[in-house]
């Protein structure tokens, strides 16, 4: 990718399947990640995390909790309207997401 590139610019499939993050699955469509917990509570403070940091970085992911099971799948969209594929700003969430993952037990679940 050329440093003139836009940061919402659409990633070619070889770019994302190069450059994803750990864990992460996908193509020029879509990015996602199925992260699980030892319990319910666990995966719905992981849930109010990420949404803290999709608020912070201003690019939001769709967010699924089924029980201990949370979906995090990011696609860029303007403007009510998707650009068609993962761009920059895709990676750089679903890294920070990893790094939300990577965090001591405790610092998920709010005790400690």
């Amino acid at each position: 990718m050329s440093e003139h590139t836009s940061e919402r610019e659409r990633l070619t499939d070889g770019d994302v399947q190069e450059r994803k993050p750990q864990g992460w699955w996908g193509d020029d469509g879509k990015l996602f990640r199925l992260f699980e917990f030892d319990s319910y509570r666990q995966g719905l403070d992981f849930v109010v995390r990420v949404a803290e940091l999709a608020e912070a970085q201003n690019h939001h992911p769709d967010i699924t909790l089924k029980y201990k099971k949370v979906h995090v799948e990011y696609v860029t969209h303007e403007t009510n309207s998707i650009v068609g594929g993962v761009t920059e700003l895709d990676l750089r969430g679903a890294e920070a997401v990893n790094s939300i993952f990577e965090l001591p037990g405790e610092a998920l679940s709010g005790e400690g």
